[in-house]
């Protein structure tokens, strides 16, 4: 064989053996870091450290749970709207997300231009609840109870600008009566102090109000914003209890990756994403914790993004709700 006969044999083998060029580049390639802009033992942290250990067998790689926890999220989502947007940082949060931007314009990040939605992950159903002595057994019922004394009801949250903070005060101005907020520093004292009826209403996350309500410590008006909770479906919704068709105050949770995240790779995570969301003991997993698994398109979550951005906006300016 001649020279040039055995460069073309080399390199035609050299073509054959080589791996493709898309396994050359293939994504995920390295750990992925999911950033939970919250405490451990929230619901992101919950849901993040439900999904890494499934998404990594499907990748191969490491999935790292990192809390990047303070001011509300903003320190988290602000750190991750500034990591390089290869998909090796996503975002699992909750919609404090866009709460956090209606109570602080200021914040430092955007949910809408700063980043890419990948796959809506789970909803919490919240239930509207009250005190037995209130003698209220349904949602009407507390209208016209609050109509005819307004200012005379007090609710409890843990907080100004909190998701049951908000959601009752969605209910307020959709409705138009006048209720009284008396804040707490956590969710149990809230509910210690709804418990004891110094305060008479309140927002809680139905697998949190369940075990009240069944002892009959607490009564149930309502469970779901639009929807009825999978948890108690005799329970009407608050849509249906309170003849407001659009009135939704559950908690959503979300993934998303910096802006300019290529297209290819979101796709990537949104299928796969989707795909483990399938999982049956995923499934069970966040049902244990209170959560619906939802999944959906990207597109879907971007939509959801700005409506909700553009509804709490509003509720926080007509409630004039300040937080430090």
């Amino acid at each position: 064989m001649n020279r040039s006969a055995v460069i073309g044999f080399l390199a035609l083998a050299a073509v054959v053996l080589a791996p493709p060029a898309q396994a050359q580049g293939q994504y995920p390639s390295k750990p992925v870091r999911f950033l939970v802009p919250f405490d451990p033992g929230t619901g992101p942290d919950i849901i993040a450290r439900t999904l890494g250990p499934r998404l990594a067998d499907r990748w191969g790689v490491p999935v790292v749970v990192e809390n990047r926890a303070g001011a509300s999220g903003s320190i988290g989502f602000e750190a991750a709207a500034k990591s390089t947007a290869d998909g090796y940082t996503i975002v699992v949060t909750a919609n404090t997300f866009v709460l956090g931007k209606s109570l602080r314009p200021s914040a430092p990040y955007d949910p809408v231009r700063e980043f890419a939605p990948v796959a809506p992950l789970a909803i919490g159903r919240l239930a509207m609840v009250v005190h037995p002595s209130m003698g209220v057994s349904s949602v009407k019922d507390l209208v016209a109870a609050a109509s005819a004394k307004p200012g005379s009801i007090d609710y409890a949250s843990p907080g100004n600008g909190t998701p049951h903070h908000l959601a009752m005060e969605l209910f307020r101005q959709t409705t138009g009566i006048d209720l009284m907020h008396i804040p707490h520093p956590t969710t149990g004292g809230a509910l210690q102090s709804l418990l004891s009826g110094n305060t008479k209403l309140m927002f809680l996350p139905i697998h949190v109000a369940l075990p009240h309500i069944q002892a009959r410590k607490l009564v149930v008006l309502s469970a779901g914003g639009v929807q009825r909770a999978a948890a108690t479906p005799e329970v009407p919704s608050l849509a249906e209890a309170s003849g407001i068709r659009d009135i939704d105050a559950d908690i959503w949770f979300g993934m998303y990756v910096p802006a300019a995240t290529s297209a290819p790779v979101i796709a990537k995570l949104n299928a796969d994403v989707n795909a483990a969301l399938e999982l049956k003991d995923v499934r069970e997993g966040f049902g244990r914790q209170g959560l619906l698994a939802t999944g959906g398109r990207s597109e879907a979550l971007g939509e959801l993004t700005r409506t909700e951005l553009e509804k709490w906006t509003r509720v926080v300016r007509e409630a004039k709700i300040s937080v430090n």
